[in-house]
Formats: structure tokens, C-alpha cells, sequence
């Protein structure tokens, strides 16, 4: 695989995916090595060799550079992507940042809501949660937290968490068990439909490029 010829802007999320997907880009032809920059480097924009640009932004944010057109590519979490339903392409599954949406209750079983009234969901994705509670022909109450989510079914605020996991351990320690899965959540490439049209030859090699450096990867 050879450098992508044509520069490209790629949103990239700052934090941990960004140091999974930047082995993956480099086998892909985007030279980052020592790019970047340390711990201490607080720039959000850098110039790559062959005209390619990166630009570090909050990983819910990269959706948004992306379906604007200021960047051409970016790395996404599936939640993120669903979350808000955005218009983009999706080619390739990263393989990175794996973790599952659940539902949790308290593991002696929730506090049941009153008779006629919604069940509670305190959860960061509020509009997966809706839909997926929908679809089982309950009208939830959703409750929108930012922070520790476990805390809703502990407090009382909620029955019930819509949350990401890994190991499960946090909802352990927190007495929580899973109910039941929502989504499979990995990190996507996305892709600008206009720059898919406008600049096909690029965009095109960096996403079979990156096919090929994700299945080296597994």
C-alpha cells in the first residue's frame, strides 16, 4: 500500500481510539508517525506529508466535521454514528474500540414503576434508548445523564441504564447486571458523500487501503 496521492482532512477523535486507529492509518498510507505530537501538545490541527491534514477533535464532534465537508474522512463509534442518525457513508469497520450497549438493572431487580406510569431510562444516548424500548412496545421515560450513568438505578432516579461496556466490571462493582444487548459498537470509517463523488481516486484508495490494513490488523 502506497501513500494516498491526493490530500485528504481526516477528523480524528482525541483519547484512546486515536491511538488504535493511527497504526491502521499508517498502514493505510497516511504518514503520522511523530506527528502528532506528546501529551503536552495542544495543537488541534496538523499538516501531514502529501498535502493530507488532520484535525483532533472531541469524538463526538467528528461526525459533524465530516457530514460539513471540512473533512473528507474521519473515525467514529457506532453509538455516536446512531445516536444522531447522521447522513454518512460508512465503509469499513475499524475493528477498534469494541465494547456493547446494554441494559442494566439493579441485580436484586429494579424498583418497579407504579401502575400507569413510564418506565425510567437514564442513559447518555437518549434517542437509541427510545427507539429500542419502542420497539418492545413500552413508552420509556428517558432520562438524560452525562455521567455516571450507574448511579440512576443506585439513587432512584431510574429503573433502568442504557450504557456502553467492556468487561462489565463498573456495572458490577456497582451491583447492575445486564439485561439485555441494544448494539455491537466498534469505530467506523466515515466518509463525506461529496468527497466520495468530487474526490473519487482518493477516497476510494484510502478506504480500500484501509480494508486491507484492518484485515492485516485481525
Amino acid at each position: 500500500m502506497g501513500p494516498v496521492a491526493e490530500g485528504l482532512t481526516l477528523a480524528l477523535p482525541k483519547g484512546r481510539i486515536l491511538e488504535h486507529a493511527i497504526p491502521l492509518l499508517v498502514r493505510a498510507g497516511f504518514d503520522l508517525a511523530g506527528t502528532l505530537g506528546g501529551k503536552d501538545d495542544r495543537r488541534l490541527q496538523f499538516e501531514l506529508p502529501g498535502g493530507h491534514r488532520v484535525l483532533l477533535v472531541k469524538p463526538v464532534d467528528v461526525p459533524t466535521y465530516v457530514e460539513h465537508g471540512i473533512a473528507d474522512l474521519g473515525v467514529a463509534g457506532k453509538d455516536t454514528l446512531e445516536e444522531e442518525a447522521r447522513d454518512l457513508f460508512e465503509p469499513v469497520d475499524l475493528g477498534i474500540g469494541r465494547c456493547r450497549m446494554v441494559v442494566a438493572e439493579l441485580a436484586d431487580g429494579p424498583t418497579l414503576a407504579s401502575r400507569g406510569a413510564p418506565m425510567r431510562v437514564a442513559t447518555k444516548y437518549p434517542r437509541i434508548a427510545f427507539r429500542h424500548y419502542q420497539r418492545k412496545g413500552i413508552q420509556p421515560e428517558i432520562i438524560a445523564l452525562y455521567g455516571s450513568v450507574e448511579l440512576g438505578p443506585l439513587t432512584g432516579l431510574s429503573h433502568q441504564i442504557v450504557d456502553l461496556v467492556e468487561s462489565g466490571e463498573t456495572l458490577r462493582q456497582n451491583h447492575l447486571v445486564e439485561i439485555e444487548t441494544v448494539l455491537e459498537v466498534s469505530s467506523r470509517l466515515i466518509v463525506h458523500p461529496a468527497s466520495l463523488r468530487l474526490r473519487h481516486a482518493a477516497v476510494t484508495k484510502a478506504i480500500a487501503d484501509l480494508r486491507t490494513a484492518v484485515r492485516e490488523h485481525a
